[in-house]
């Protein structure tokens, strides 16, 4: 049973919103880093929402490596191509950006694809993909990030926790939406176990001696300084359990953010310089749209669509269990759930609301004081 305090919703985001433009990003942007940040939490997917909102956006903005005004450069564009550079503004911006180009080629051309270099953290990959679903097309995003994963063998933290997305629109209230990341455990989720106190379960991370981690503060040390890596899908570091899969599914999310954009990536990312002073993450991302109607129609496609996730959750159940679920189904019921409660705040955010309310003078009273 939830036991945190909630947060109105219309609360939350106006705070966010706010406090970026305290921070120096111009009002419409801060709307849409708020509004990513919020679509996360409305998903269930605290990694990523209000949980980050203050050490991976305003303390980057703060320490010189996450610039608050985006100025978004089109370096090359086609009827269905766009390729941008970020210049190191907000990611979730860039982002925005550039889908809503590619939706407006999709429905012209019946696909487009779309890749951003020199960007910043863009939250839930979800969003991206599901920006094309809510309009009856099929959305796929991925990004690299900071080294994180293993190569099946290895030990040594190589490549992001790189989220390979897809939203597919289906006939029913929600789309289908695979957004995951392609080790066991993404980073995020290691930093609200630490910020909650809790062990990060064994088997997610090995150390260099190839022993398992669950200590999470230390964990998310030891993979600043590489001596500690997260286990791909599937696990490692051999290939007992098929780890290559999830090493295989990262490193082309690597080659696509990297190789498309003409970006950076690998050990380029860490946001750290050779001399140990903080530098730009310059963070590469793709993107994909296709709109059904270029093929049997976007009624039939969304009609087959929801008939295949109605089958699986339909088949039989193992013994034990009384539901299946399809991917995006458990974030529309974390939103049903929520829609009208708001966002549950643990302690450590609580804390940092309070921080930056104070220190930007802002008119806010919260549920928890």
């Amino acid at each position: 049973m939830e036991t945190r305090p909630y947060v109105p919703w219309d609360t939350v985001i106006s705070f966010m919103t706010d406090v970026f433009v305290g921070y120096g990003v111009p009002r419409a942007d801060a709307e849409i880093c708020a509004d990513v940040l919020a679509e996360s939490d409305r998903r269930g997917i605290e990694s990523h929402g209000c949980n980050r909102f203050k050490p991976i956006y305003i303390d980057r903005i703060v320490k010189g490596t996450l610039l608050p005004e985006t100025d978004l450069e089109i370096v090359k564009e086609t009827p269905t191509t766009v390729l941008a550079d970020a210049h190191d503004g907000m990611g979730m911006v860039a982002s925005y950006r550039v889908m809503e180009k590619l939706i407006e080629k999709a429905k012209a051309y019946g696909m487009a694809g779309g890749a951003i270099r020199n960007s910043t953290h863009y939250g839930i990959a979800g969003y991206w993909a599901t920006m094309a679903s809510k309009e009856g097309l099929i959305g796929l995003t991925g990004t690299n990030a900071r080294p994180s994963i293993a190569p099946t063998f290895g030990v040594e933290n190589m490549m992001g926790t790189n989220p390979l997305t897809f939203a597919i629109p289906t006939d029913e209230e929600f789309p289908f939406c695979i957004d995951c990341a392609t080790s066991i455990v993404q980073r995020g989720k290691i930093e609200y176990y630490a910020r909650s106190g809790k062990p990060t379960p064994a088997g997610m991370v090995v150390a260099k001696d190839g022993s398992e981690l669950t200590d999470s503060e230390e964990i998310l040390k030891m993979l600043v300084d590489g001596t500690a890596a997260l286990a791909p899908l599937g696990g490692g570091p051999g290939d007992e359990m098929c780890g290559y899969k999830g090493y295989g599914y990262a490193a082309v999310v690597e080659i696509l953010s990297a190789a498309l954009s003409g970006g950076k990536f690998m050990k380029a990312l860490t946001g750290v310089a050779p001399d140990g002073s903080p530098q730009m993450y310059g963070l590469g991302h793709f993107f994909f749209v296709v709109d059904p109607d270029a093929f049997i129609g976007r009624e039939e496609f969304e009609r087959i669509a929801g008939d295949i996730c109605r089958a699986l959750r339909a088949s039989e159940k193992a013994p034990g269990y009384d539901r299946i679920y399809t991917a995006g189904e458990k974030e529309y019921l974390a939103w049903l759930d929520r829609k009208d409660k708001g966002v549950p705040v643990g302690e450590a955010v609580q804390k940092e609301f309070i921080e930056l309310r104070d220190k930007l003078g802002l008119d806010y009273t919260f549920p928890f004081e």
